[in-house]
């Protein structure tokens, strides 16, 4: 009976395949994407447990079993990495996660389709500027000729060195992420808020409800789903702050807060060719994503929502 029910499902499976294979077909590049990059690689994690030597490959080196995660987690620098990481990533949350999504309720609040549609267009440029001309934008406003740094002197009467400020590293590191991509994140949200039913806001207004009551009863209820699935994607990778942003706004004066995990692997993986004690940073980092994953899904359970899986 059970040879006989997997044979059903297995034909209906393949019927399913047949029916559909342009889809799959349309999926076949990402699926390949992911499978080179992103699975394939997963066979390299094995260099975080050996003493790896290029000219002697993965296989020919030695063994040095959990070596570099105590020579990591007991390097006084540790403490350090992880405050500022934790700090930048808890930064990204409070204040970069909601800007799409009151952007988004914002621009559902608008009647006129023209002018949504050119504020949509303005507001998803900055997603395609690269971060290293944002960088130079912000060299540009904040350096002691810089607009801000002159308007600044005008109305305080003080000199502040943004730049080269450790107080102001971090302020202007979620600044940059909000401008360039708050507008690129409402497209999900937009979405999501498209597939409200217009008869819903009609009998609320029937009902004397003003736009907030509207806002806090249709609106954030329509997308809450949607808002706690991505919280739960982002908490998998809280630990990613990037390290070409901070490497680009880094300097001697502020590198008690620039150095991140990202960083420190750039650092030891690729300019001291350290690969195994990188690798063995990289894999903590994963470890501890999946963990906050599984976990922040479970939570995402428990408050009656689907979350990811």
């Amino acid at each position: 009976m059970t040879a006989t029910n997997t044979g059903v499902r297995r034909n209906k499976t393949l019927s399913h395949i047949v029916r559909d294979k342009w889809l799959y077909i349309l999926a076949l590049p990402g699926l390949i994407y992911f499978l080179i990059f992103k699975y394939l690689p997963m066979g390299g994690v094995i260099i975080a447990f050996k003493d790896y030597v290029p000219f002697l490959g993965v296989m020919g080196s030695k063994w040095a079993g959990l070596k570099w995660f105590n020579y990591f987690f007991n390097n006084p620098i540790f403490g350090t990495l992880f405050k500022n990481t934790m700090t930048l990533s808890l930064m990204n949350i409070l204040f970069f996660f909601p800007a799409p999504i009151i952007l988004a309720l914002l621009l559902n609040e608008l009647r006129s389709q023209k002018y949504k549609k050119a504020a949509q267009t303005l507001l998803y440029i900055p997603h395609f500027v690269s971060i290293v001309i944002v960088c130079s934008i912000t060299y540009v406003m904040f350096n002691s000729n810089g607009v801000v740094y002159k308007m600044t002197q005008a109305i305080t009467g003080n000199t502040v060195n943004f730049l080269m400020s450790p107080a102001a590293f971090r302020p202007m590191i979620i600044g940059q992420t909000i401008w360039k991509e708050t507008g690129w994140g409402t497209i999900i949200f937009l979405a999501a808020l498209a597939s409200v039913d217009v008869e819903q806001y009609e009998a609320a207004m029937c009902d004397g409800a003003g736009r907030l009551r509207q806002l806090w009863h249709i609106t954030l209820p329509a997308i809450r789903s949607t808002i706690v699935l991505l919280l739960v994607l982002r908490m998998g990778s809280v630990l990613d702050t990037g390290y070409e942003h901070l490497i680009l706004m880094a300097n001697a004066m502020n590198r008690s807060v620039s150095q991140t995990f990202d960083v420190f692997v750039y650092q030891q993986g690729i300019q001291s060719g350290q690969y195994s004690y990188a690798t063995a940073i990289g894999l903590f980092k994963a470890v501890i994503s999946v963990t906050l994953i599984l976990s922040s899904n479970w939570a995402a359970h428990k408050m009656g929502e689907p979350g990811l899986y």
